[in-house]
């Protein structure tokens, strides 16, 4: 029974610091936070997007959200969400072009940094040590 109940406490203890890991709660916020966006966006295409088309797609005096195609097919629902997909589509381009902007300025600035002093002395000295050695050698081979 405590065997039992080892088992089960460290079952527990091991999916609560995977849970409570970095990338998992990130990853949980960012899902939430899509989800959130994803309806801004549904609602904006719907009341706003497409009352200002409605006029141009509207088939007889139709609302696009009823336009459908034979039995069932509604065009006008996925016109919705093929908006709906661009719109997210080209705020997360321009979300990933300004990161991929903001790292490549901060690689600029990291490439610019001034070399520190005690690296310059050591590599001077590893190089005065490698000619030290090489004419060490050298001596050591014409005496033999």
């Amino acid at each position: 029974m405590a065997r039992a109940r080892r088992r089960v406490n460290g079952f527990f203890r091991d999916v609560k610091e995977f849970a409570l890991q970095g990338n998992v709660l990130d990853l949980a916020i960012a899902v939430i936070i899509g989800a959130a966006f994803g309806r801004i966006v549904t609602s904006f295409v719907e009341d706003v997007i497409m009352p200002l088309i409605n006029p141009l797609v509207a088939v007889t005096g139709e609302d696009w959200r009823t336009i459908t195609v034979g039995t069932g097919i509604r065009i006008g629902s996925f016109l919705g969400a093929i908006v709906d997909f661009l719109i997210i589509a080209l705020i997360v381009f321009l979300a990933v072009r300004a990161l991929q902007k903001f790292k490549r300025q901060e690689e600029v600035a990291e490439e610019t940094a001034p070399p520190d002093p005690n690296v310059i002395a050591q590599e001077r000295l590893t190089g005065a040590l490698d000619r030290l050695t090489e004419s060490l050698e050298s001596r050591n081979t014409q005496v033999l």
